[in-house]
């Protein structure tokens, strides 16, 4: 993990211990452990506090531990309430209101309908089992692209290669088979509740 470049303490956080930090990850390392969660503690001031590093940290560097798959959870340094979603969804909005934003306004308009729909918790699912599909399919890509030369990355690129072929075909069938689960599970909570309401022969 990358070591903040933030400014020192002020008073009213913990202060940092010189080394303290590097010689735990060192020991831990050394003896093939797991890392453990890493807490960030958010202030008042709205500053965000990295009890690893023993240093304030900027929304970027959250940004940074997400790109770095890195295990963490934030939470107010006064409440102790877990504020980790609030803060993805901070650094979505910023990612958002840059130049290439992921989403258009329709798709961020119907993903708003469904709030309080009753398909909401099935979208939710759906949405995060495609998500995860598509992200295994980028590691795969990028296991099969390695070494590869600009031209052979171009014909690996290329919509109509085998190989590219073969790895959206699995996509869109994992993608079919999340919705064709979904719903399965729709069709069976209709079938309880029509039961429980005495509608269903």
């Amino acid at each position: 993990m990358q070591k903040s470049k933030s400014s020192s303490l002020k008073s009213g956080a913990p202060q940092p211990q010189e080394g303290a930090a590097t010689d735990a990850a060192g020991a831990k390392a050394a003896a093939g452990k797991a890392a453990p969660l890493r807490v960030i503690k958010k202030y008042p001031n709205r500053r965000l506090y990295d009890t690893e590093t023993s240093t304030y940290i900027t929304l970027a560097e959250v940004r940074q531990l997400v790109m770095d798959s890195a295990l963490f959870v934030v939470r107010d340094a006064k409440s102790n309430e877990d504020l980790t979603r609030s803060i993805l969804l901070q650094i979505i909005l910023e990612e958002e209101a840059g130049v290439a934003p992921m989403f258009t306004e329709a798709v961020l308009a119907n993903i708003i309908r469904f709030y309080g729909n009753a398909m909401q918790g099935f979208m939710g699912a759906y949405l995060e089992k495609n998500v995860q599909s598509f992200m295994d399919l980028q590691v795969k890509m990028a296991e099969q692209s390695k070494g590869l030369s600009p031209e052979m990355w171009a014909q690996f690129m290329n919509a109509k290669s085998p190989m590219m072929q073969g790895m959206m075909g699995n996509y869109v069938e994992q993608s079919k088979t999340v919705f064709t689960q979904m719903q399965e599970q729709m069709q069976q909570q209709s079938e309880q509740m029509l039961a429980a309401l005495g509608l269903k022969r």
